[in-house]
């Protein structure tokens, strides 16, 4: 796999400068921050938008499609971005964006219930962010540095450490940050996984097959940008009847025909050979797992959300929120190892640096495949309705 360096210096500049990799960890920090406290608050508001449980079922299907639809776009624009100007433009729209929300939105939103008074969960919410933080920074630099190295056994193990310590503690405190019988659910468990593996697929998918178009295929960067954009594209289109879908067949249909058909794409791409053309299986995969990742979202989303309290709505949308995260990190630092083992091991027995390399991708694309399709047994059995009463 290939490794990218970071910069640790600005070109030009004297040494001692502060390196442009801080700069972008504290700013990425700062941005994490206010999504974490904007997606919570947004997912209340639609349970004051559309309290009706219809509408806001369909409401809560078309929410979890905007997650998939907006990081595809952001790739998207970002690829074309990086041809034409500095990758710097790319970060442009997203202000854009807020700048205009900040203005537009304040008339827009109605006031909710009043806030609750008690104790903010300090501890609880250290141990849960440091936890996570060192656990995907070990993940990431396992797959280069080796499993084994003092980087990635220290944050590993810390990380590890420290979500059994914030798990201990959200048992005892009063007033936890993450009520433990929120995630324990069966139902809620099954929907979040669903949401960590459609991250997971999605960056897995930019990430190896970017690097297949340009690394193996000798795809430019708006050549790869364009190879992507039918992915786009069935986004848009599936986003427009996830809502309808979710409300006429359920979350469960929804949910369960969604992790099918991401696997099935996932299963496609992971035929791609150094010679395999566009229009074919890697076009197949391109359509197939979109348009399944959508519905994943949609319904998974429902069913994490559904019988919520409103006074809860905020928390459902930050557990949400962290699984949709967590999977880029945790999922494809799984499925980047894989990979790499697969191309190291092709690599030794002769085999031409391309096609190792390929063979990687599409074993991890694979391996992948075989998870989304565990997960829809899960939630076929998992998300059974339960059987009605006897009225004796």
């Amino acid at each position: 796999m290939a490794a990218v360096d970071r910069p640790r210096t600005t070109p030009g500049t004297p040494s001692g400068t502060r390196s442009p990799y801080w700069t972008l960890l504290v700013a990425r920090f700062v941005q994490g921050a206010g999504a974490a406290l904007a997606v919570p608050a947004a997912m209340a508001l639609v349970s004051v938008l559309h309290p009706e449980p219809a509408r806001h079922a369909r409401a809560m299907a078309v929410w979890g499609d905007l997650a998939a639809s907006g990081g595809t776009a952001g790739m998207l624009l970002s690829g074309v971005v990086a041809s034409s100007n500095s990758w710097r433009w790319a970060f442009v729209v997203p202000v854009a964006v807020a700048a205009v929300t900040l203005v537009a939105a304040p008339p827009l939103i109605p006031e909710g219930a009043a806030g609750r008074s008690g104790r903010l969960d300090v501890l609880g919410a250290v141990l849960v962010t440091t936890g996570i933080a060192l656990l995907s920074y070990g993940l990431v630099e396992a797959p280069e540095r080796g499993w084994t190295s003092p980087v990635a056994l220290s944050t590993l193990t810390a990380g590890g450490a420290l979500l059994l310590a914030f798990v201990i503690a959200e048992a005892r405190v009063p007033q936890p940050l993450l009520p433990l019988s929120f995630p324990a659910s069966p139902r809620r468990a099954t929907a979040l996984l669903a949401v960590f593996l459609g991250a997971a697929g999605i960056t897995t998918i930019f990430f190896m097959l970017a690097l297949y178009f340009q690394e193996v295929r000798g795809y430019s960067a708006l050549e790869t940008s364009a190879a992507f954009l039918p992915f786009g594209l069935t986004l848009v289109v599936s986003g427009l009847c996830v809502g309808r879908l979710a409300q006429r067949f359920g979350a469960r249909v929804v949910l369960v025909a969604g992790l099918l058909l991401a696997g099935l794409g996932l299963a496609a791409v992971g035929r791609i050979g150094t010679d395999t053309p566009y229009v074919g299986a890697v076009l197949a995969g391109l359509v197939l797992f979109p348009a399944g990742v959508a519905l994943v979202f949609a319904g998974s989303t429902v069913t994490a959300t559904a019988d919520v309290p409103r006074d809860q709505a905020g928390l459902a949308g930050a557990v949400v929120n962290t699984a949709l995260e967590a999977g880029p990190a945790i999922g494809l630092a799984v499925l980047v190892t894989l990979a790499t083992g697969r191309t190291t091991g092709l690599v030794h027995t002769g085999r031409s640096t391309a096609s190792a390399l390929t063979s990687g991708y599409g074993f991890a694309f694979t391996i992948a495949a075989v998870a989304f399709a565990a997960a829809a047994v899960c939630a076929l059995v998992l998300l059974r309705p339960a059987p009605p009463r006897d009225a004796g």
